[in-house]
């Protein structure tokens, strides 16, 4: 059982795992699934102001927080203890395609070619983690959500606004991968 575990599960097991998420927390608890909201719980909880926007009930969305919570930790048991040891299987054409930007190292799951400190203080670095970081977050709080929140949530109840964004974060990944990622990379 264990070394079922240790290993990478095909998507046709993972995906409907996943997605048999939206029905048990629609019967459990008439909730909504979403990482994104967690963050406004969060400040909430911990930052109380005069700011309308996080003037609200927070306890009672307090199961995500525990939520939330539970994957960090969850995922800690995992990289910690159900780790395969087996380095990150990789599509040989895309480990040629990453080795003319200097990335190599596929032993974990962040390549620590560009995932360090030292880039980190650099022009790439910026890019990748500053700007980037701020294009996510700002993009999470103009679509309303995040990917798991309309993806998987929302397309699963049939929402306008969420197949709108869907597409828009598909189109937006595909762009970066494609056009954006190459060059930030060769900086």
């Amino acid at each position: 059982m264990l070394e079922l575990i240790k290993n990478p599960w095909p998507w046709y097991v993972a995906g409907p795992l996943i997605g048999l998420t939206v029905p048990m927390l629609l019967i459990l608890g008439n909730k909504t699934f979403g990482i994104s909201s967690s963050l406004r719980h969060i400040c909430a909880s911990c930052a109380p102001s005069n700011i309308p926007f996080f003037k609200y009930n927070w306890k009672s969305e307090i199961w995500n927080l525990v939520f939330v919570f539970g994957i960090l930790i969850g995922g800690f048991i995992a990289f910690n203890f159900l780790s395969n040891g087996q380095p990150v299987d990789v599509n040989p054409n895309l480990k040629t395609e990453l080795a003319a930007y200097g990335i190599t190292d596929f032993s974990s799951l962040i390549p620590s070619d560009f995932m360090n400190w030292e880039t980190l203080f650099s022009l790439k670095g910026f890019f990748l983690f500053v700007v980037g970081g701020f294009l996510v977050g700002f993009g999470t709080r103009y679509a309303g959500g995040c990917t798991s929140g309309h993806s998987i949530m929302g397309l699963s109840n049939l929402q306008w606004p969420s197949l709108v964004a869907t597409i828009c974060f598909m189109l937006g990944g595909f762009i970066v991968a494609n056009f954006v990622m190459p060059w930030i990379l060769s900086l």
